[in-house]
């Protein structure tokens, strides 16, 4: 099978979308959504692209408004519905009848949204270190920081950390409060997420200037979503409306995908296999690069 890489813009509902297709026109169509929110394709396509386009006609995007993809104006209109839009509108640009998607941590939220809006536009679902409850994530992440500080004897954060898991707030109190205590870690922030950080990702692609602009567009997408409150709506229920063949791929360490999340997806989800690597935290996709493709062709082959 010939291989190819394109990467371009599309203009999609009015906004130009970053759009990366790996692989042969006639493979079979999987579309890859970033998590965040508003972390773009960059990291995933680094590790994967190469991997999967052997396989797969690979399409990846940065969402609107998130990176590389046209900024969101402070004036315009934009909720989490825009973001599923695009990528039905995306599924017709590209004359596809249905596809594969394979949703990292809130792109596997999205994934799961879609896949309920657009049923007929999906044929079977991946779903990567996902979230699908932002209270259950919030409670996990937070006791998981609460570990690392007992570990860096920052026991009055540790203490903190465990109060907030344990009490009634919403779950966008919780994010909110997780998001602002991350920081207090430094450096030892990076292991709530990574457990295995021995494949790193060149960002020397870009400069650090062009870096910068991305990260200033994304910061608008990323509070428009946060202010907007729908993405903190439980999707629990949702899982056992799922028609389509699916997997839920974990990293063993990872706290997103929390016991809880795990277990209900087993529960409820007639045709679906949960997969846990065992040297990986929130991104296999990365920690353990190999593995992960491996399940990804065996689940869709």
């Amino acid at each position: 099978m010939k291989t190819t890489s394109n990467k371009r813009f599309l203009n999609i509902r009015g906004k130009d979308m970053y759009v990366e297709i790996h692989g042969d026109e006639d493979a079979y169509p999987l579309l890859y959504l970033h998590g965040g929110p508003g972390e773009s394709c960059y990291e995933f396509c680094y590790h994967q692209a190469k991997r999967l386009q052997e396989s797969f006609r690979l399409i990846a995007i940065d969402q609107r408004g998130v990176c590389r993809s046209e900024m969101i104006k402070n004036d315009e209109r934009f909720s989490l519905d825009d973001i599923l839009l695009d990528c039905e509108e995306l599924r017709k640009e590209l004359g596809i009848e249905s596809w594969a998607l394979l949703g990292h941590s809130f792109g596997g939220y999205i994934a799961l949204k879609y896949a309920t809006m657009f049923s007929d536009s999906v044929s079977r679902l991946i779903f990567e270190s996902p979230t699908f409850d932002f209270g259950l994530s919030g409670r996990s992440l937070l006791r998981k920081t609460a570990q690392i500080s007992h570990d860096e004897n920052m026991k009055e954060l540790a203490e903190k950390c465990l109060e907030l898991a344990q009490s009634d707030k919403s779950a966008k109190e919780l994010m909110l409060k997780f998001i602002e205590i991350r920081s207090e870690l430094g450096e030892k922030g990076k292991e709530i997420h990574i457990h295995n950080p021995n494949h790193e990702t060149d960002y020397s692609f870009y400069t650090d200037q062009e870096w910068e602009r991305f990260y200033k567009r994304t910061t608008i997408h990323n509070n428009r979503l946060l202010e907007g409150g729908e993405m903190f709506e439980s999707l629990l229920s949702k899982l056992k409306v799922i028609e389509q063949p699916s997997i839920l791929i974990r990293g063993k360490y990872d706290p997103v995908t929390c016991e809880e999340q795990m277990k209900k997806f087993q529960k409820d989800v007639p045709d679906g296999e949960v997969v846990t690597l065992r040297n990986s935290g929130h991104f296999p996709h990365f920690e353990e690069p190999d593995e992960f493709t491996k399940s990804v062709v065996e689940f869709l082959k």
